[in-house]
């Protein structure tokens, strides 16, 4: 299974995010596709970034306004780039479940449909759509998903008297901590999970108050208990690939690189190298695992604002 990894787009005049919208229907995934009257065309869901706005959050709000559909952020499934008025155009497009909403048909867009997925290929106007549903097709609605994320920015170890466990967050790791709360709530968190240092905690802190979901402790997941016995925390951590839905987990830097390296190793992960894999501070793996627990998409979101 090919992952392509959340990079920084290349050079391009125009940047827009869009996502396959998916829900269960009866007889399987229905996708949603919407009518734009401007250019009598069908498409997925997508629109321009605003000022200021990143590719994930623009894509959820692309969705809002085109569908009336909330949603769950999942694996991104790939960009597509084609020339406009403008220049060169990047479109991004995620996978994301709908969460309920209502549509209403206006100037942009004026009729919705959720349709299963040979039907969708019919209706869509454009070629590289085409690409992008057979990609979603391949990768399948995620079972569960692991967004595994590095404690933000911490004081200095050297300045730090006490133990380390209890070295909190700096001013600007509670800066993305609060940055965080935004980015991971786009991926409809079920369970906060976190590592026992402080700085840990904290990190997940604003997202768990938010949603009120209490923070469950992972001792195999931080450093001391990985280092301690590494088959455990990968063996815990395919335990929470099991459960269904969204888990945020805190972890740390002398842990995420392992445990991801191994996964996308075992899974045959393309876009990912076991041997060379980013763990940021603030940093966020977008872990995707399918009905058999094994990981079938591992998106890297480098900043905490995505």
């Amino acid at each position: 299974m090919t992952a392509p990894r959340v990079v920084e787009p290349t050079a391009a005049d125009v940047l827009a995010a869009g996502a396959v919208l998916w829900r269960p229907g009866t007889h399987g995934v229905e996708i949603a596709l919407v009518h734009r009257p401007k250019y009598d065309d069908w498409s997925f869901p997508k629109g321009k970034l605003d000022a200021g706005e990143t590719m994930p959050f623009a894509a959820v709000r692309e969705i809002a306004e085109e569908t009336g559909q909330a949603c769950r952020l999942g694996p991104l499934i790939g960009d597509v780039r084609y020339a406009v008025a403008e220049g060169g155009k990047l479109v991004r497009y995620w996978a994301a479940e709908a969460r309920g909403g209502e549509f209403t048909p206006g100037a942009e867009t004026d009729e919705l449909r959720w349709l299963d997925a040979p039907a969708a290929a019919e209706l869509l106007s454009y070629p590289h759509d085409l690409g992008i549903l057979e990609r979603f097709a391949a990768l399948g609605p995620p079972v569960s998903v692991i967004a595994l994320v590095r404690h933000g920015k911490a004081g200095s170890r050297a300045q730090w008297d006490g133990n380390d466990a209890l070295r909190p967050l700096s001013g600007s790791g509670r800066e993305q901590a609060g940055q965080l709360d935004v980015l991971l709530g786009l991926f409809g968190p079920d369970r906060v999970l976190s590592a026992p240092p402080v700085r840990c905690r904290d990190t997940v802190a604003p997202l768990a108050d938010r949603l009120a979901l209490p923070i469950g402790e992972e001792p195999l997941l931080g450093e001391d208990g990985y280092v301690a016995d590494p088959g455990a925390g990968l063996a815990r951590l395919r335990e929470l690939a099991r459960e269904p839905g969204v888990s945020v987990v805190c972890s740390q830097g002398g842990v995420i690189p392992h445990l991801v390296g191994t996964l996308a190793g075992d899974a045959g992960l393309l876009g990912v190298d076991p041997g060379d894999v980013p763990a940021r501070k603030g940093s966020t793996w977008l872990l995707t695992f399918g009905a058999d627990a094994a990981l079938r998409a591992a998106d890297y979101y480098e900043h905490p604002r995505g």
